[in-house]
């Protein structure tokens, strides 16, 4: 009788790690608010058992990335070789830094880099000339995608027929007055910003903030990121958004494209 072959689920189901899945979990959790958390804290928040949470702990205590006295825990600056493994090994992030560079210095402005995580963007790079203080959307820095010029440039990557079930499922809480929540809206928005290239949104992400966003498209043509501008409300108009900001992140996004596998 010839042997069966293993789906690539049930492959899947038999090379998940549920520990590894759980540690991870708990390191998440930590986010959830300012300060050391007790044991009881995060298996509430991850959702485990106290004795297995207490373990996972441990372990991560173990290898340098949670310090604690036993009855209250806390991240270790050790942590952040997760993200500095991410950022070395991207190459998003090297091809684009020099871009972001050179824009940031001809508008004299803070340029940012992000990247699609699911419903959300992340901000993975940014540029700010010499003389502005370095404030602002740091590295790491998530907002959702649906209110912002770079999430939604890159949700433009999507036909109407994926983009409209999309919108429906997503969270959309307001985040300003201006913010615009309904999916029928937001998906005229997308589809003409999809049309012209570019999207700009007014308020809708920050309170008296306005930013323009080009996608990054690699040597195919899919979108894999999106280059941003922006400004206070009360220094930058949204037509110089688009007079002087639009030119250079297009010619940013595509002396890159070539470059980008």
């Amino acid at each position: 009788m010839p042997k069966l072959k293993r789906s690539e689920t049930d492959e899947r189901a038999t090379d998940f790690v549920e520990s590894l899945d759980r540690g991870l979990r708990l390191l998440q959790c930590f986010g959830t608010t300012v300060g050391p958390m007790t044991l009881s804290d995060l298996a509430r928040a991850a959702d485990l058992p106290r004795a297995t949470a207490r373990r996972m702990l441990f372990t991560l205590q173990r290898g340098g990335f949670v310090g604690g006295d036993g009855k209250l825990f806390t991240l270790t600056p050790h942590v952040l070789t997760l993200a500095a493994s991410y950022l070395r090994s991207n190459q998003l992030v090297a091809v684009l830094q020099p871009v972001l560079d050179r824009v940031a210095t001809a508008a004299n402005e803070i340029s940012s880099l992000a990247v699609l995580d699911g419903d959300d963007v992340v901000f993975v790079a940014r540029s700010s000339p010499a003389r502005m203080f370095s404030g602002g959307l740091e590295i790491g820095y998530r907002l959702p995608a649906f209110c912002t010029s770079v999430g939604r440039a890159m949700l433009g990557q999507l036909d109407d027929a994926e983009l409209a079930p999309r919108l429906k499922t997503m969270t959309r809480e307001a985040l300003t007055p201006q913010t615009v929540t309904d999916p029928k809206a937001l998906l005229a928005r997308i589809t003409a910003d999809r049309a012209q290239g570019y999207s700009l949104v007014d308020r809708e992400a920050e309170p008296h903030f306005r930013s323009i966003s080009v996608p990054v498209r690699r040597y195919d043509g899919v979108i894999v990121a999106a280059v941003n501008m922006g400004a206070h409300v009360d220094r930058v108009p949204a037509q110089e958004l688009i007079d002087r900001f639009l030119p250079l992140l297009r010619e940013g996004a595509e002396a890159v494209r070539s470059q980008l596998l």
